[in-house]
Order: C-alpha cells, then structure tokens, then sequence
C-alpha cells in the first residue's frame, strides 16, 4: 500500500515539473477555467460561476496558486463568509473548490484544500403559492387589462400555472410540440434545452387544452414552427395586476408551485409529479419542496378526522408518505 501511494505522489508532482504551471496566478487560472467550463453550461450557470469568481477575486488576486493552502483559504472564509448571505458563501466556495480541482488536474496543485471546508447551513426557503381564490382574482385581473392580453401576458400566466413549466420552457414551446391527439406537450427547451438537457412530454391537462384551443383559435393561419408566446416572461404584467388587485407579489415560480400543490392536493405520486416538473430526483425535491398542503386545505381535511368507536372515514385524497433525503 505504501508502494502504491509513493508511486501515486510521484504521479501527482511529475504533472508539477511544467514550466508553464509554476507560478501561475489566480486571476491567470480563473480566465482559463472560465474559458474551459463556458461551452458546458447555460448562460445562467456560467453567469453564476463568473459572478462567484469576482467575489473571490479580491482575496486572491496576484497569488501564485501553488500558495493557495488553508490558511488563505480560512482567511477568506473568516473576512467574506461573515458578510455574504448563507448561498453566496456556498456558491463562492463551490467554484472555489472547482476551480481548484482544475488546478489539481493541470498539475499546478497536489492538493485541493477547500475541500475541507464545508457548507453553511440555508435557511429553508418559504414557498410562496395563491391560493385558488387569489388565482383566480389574479387570472381575472390581468384578463381585464388590455395590453396584458394583447401581450400574450394573460395566457402565459394560466399556461404556466397549468402546465408546471418553468418560464425559460414555456417560452420555446411552439404550436408543433403540442399534440392533440395523443393528449401531450413536447417540452424541449429550445436551443438551449431544458435545466436537465432533456426533453420530457407532459399531459395535455384539461385546463391547458382549453387554453391553447382558444389561442390557436385565435391564431387560425400560425406556422406550426412559431411559438406560442411572443413574450420571454409575463413578470411585469403580473407584478402590476398583483399591485391593482392588492395580492402578495407572486412570481412566474409562484405558478410553478401552484400547480405542484394542486397536484399534491389531488393525490398525484411524487414520482408523477417530479415527471411532469422535469425532475431527475425520482421525486425527492418535490417531497421537500412542495411536500404541503395550503392551510385552508389542511383545516378541510382536519374536519374529516374523527376518533369516535367505528368510525370509518374515507379520505377524498391518497396520504403520501413524507420523504427526508438522506
């Protein structure tokens, strides 16, 4: 065994004996990992790296990365840790780590000595979702304001709310990916496919049939290639409707997480749900996530529990266990 890690440190320091590695610079091997990583991921993750990096700059900007050890590294944690949100710091110590393990497999470092340190610990964030009530009032404000109609901002905001697709999706969808017959919509992605990098068909529910009947009604000589919607995000609408009919500010996400609870609310195996969601979890996420019930339903179904001898009520929904990931 010890002959197999002496042969392993030899492996490692040989990779070291480049000219060109020896007193690279942080900023130096920053440029170059970005550089390396851009063509595997979405403008939005690579913004998120990029953005990351600019944190770190600072506390490493003009070392030579050979020097970078564990006291550079809690000396970074200790100055921005405490002034940074809980994910910022967990997002800056990610592409810390990763940026490191590129320098590790250039040979420019033995080892990488952020993976010693952990995670903070997030807060959990609060789901926030309508009530049937205050979507209906915010589907009936916007229908009653003309340009988010002329838009197309009124039926992405229900398109959304019946489909579970996230925006980014809905947009890309053209009038060829929903298909009538066999009762399902092609979620692709477009160009830049999906979060996942894979396409998924969902149900053609019967609110979102009728949804899209109305607009290709209104849209009888449309190309089957263009999209359904014209707009990259119905976000403004929905903030000046929210404002008119005095709801909470709900987002475009909000709707995603209304039709996961109505979902829920139906008895619909998390395994289903995480399909139609485009999750790869098998439905993990969705039992953390969306694994509640809306108040006002919870207080409907508590009225139904009954402990009197031979009562034997039937529940109207299937119980789903509560799933913890390990």
């Amino acid at each position: 065994m010890a002959k197999r890690r002496l042969g392993e440190l030899r492996a490692k320091t040989e990779r070291m004996h480049g000219k060109g590695n020896r007193n690279i610079r942080f900023e130096e091997l920053t440029g170059s990992w970005l550089e390396s990583i851009k063509s595997d991921l979405k403008p939005k993750s690579y913004d998120r790296r990029r953005v990351a990096i600019v944190g770190l700059t600072p506390f490493f900007k003009g070392m030579p990365v050979k020097a970078i050890g564990f006291s550079e590294i809690d000396r970074w944690k200790q100055k921005r840790g405490a002034s940074i949100s809980a994910r910022s710091h967990n997002i800056e110590l990610e592409t810390l780590k990763n940026l490191l393990r590129y320098a590790c497999k250039r040979g420019i470092l033995l080892d990488n000595h952020a993976d010693g340190f952990k995670r903070r610990k997030q807060p959990k964030a609060v789901v926030d979702l309508p009530t049937h009530e205050q979507f209906r009032v915010l589907a009936r404000t916007l229908r009653e304001a003309p340009q988010a109609v002329a838009s197309g901002a009124a039926d992405m905001v229900e398109f959304l709310a019946y489909s579970g697709m996230r925006v980014g999706e809905a947009r890309e969808v053209c009038f060829r990916d929903v298909n009538f017959e066999l009762g399902t919509i092609l979620v692709t992605g477009g160009e830049l496919g999906n979060k996942n990098h894979e396409e998924r068909s969902i149900p053609l529910f019967p609110n979102l049939r009728k949804l899209i009947s109305g607009i290709q009604a209104a849209r009888p000589a449309c190309d089957p290639a263009s999209r359904i919607f014209g707009i990259l995000s119905p976000r403004s609408a929905m903030i000046l409707a929210c404002k008119r009919a005095g709801l909470p500010n709900f987002t475009v996400h909000s709707l995603r997480h209304f039709f996961a609870s109505n979902a829920i609310e139906n008895g619909i195996n998390f395994k289903v749900i995480s399909d139609w969601l485009g999750h790869s979890d098998g439905g993990i996420l969705v039992a953390k996530t969306y694994g509640h019930l809306r108040a006002e339903y919870s207080a409907t179904m508590a009225e139904r529990m009954s402990f009197e001898a031979g009562a034997t009520p039937q529940p109207s929904f299937s119980v789903v266990p509560k799933v913890v990931a390990a």
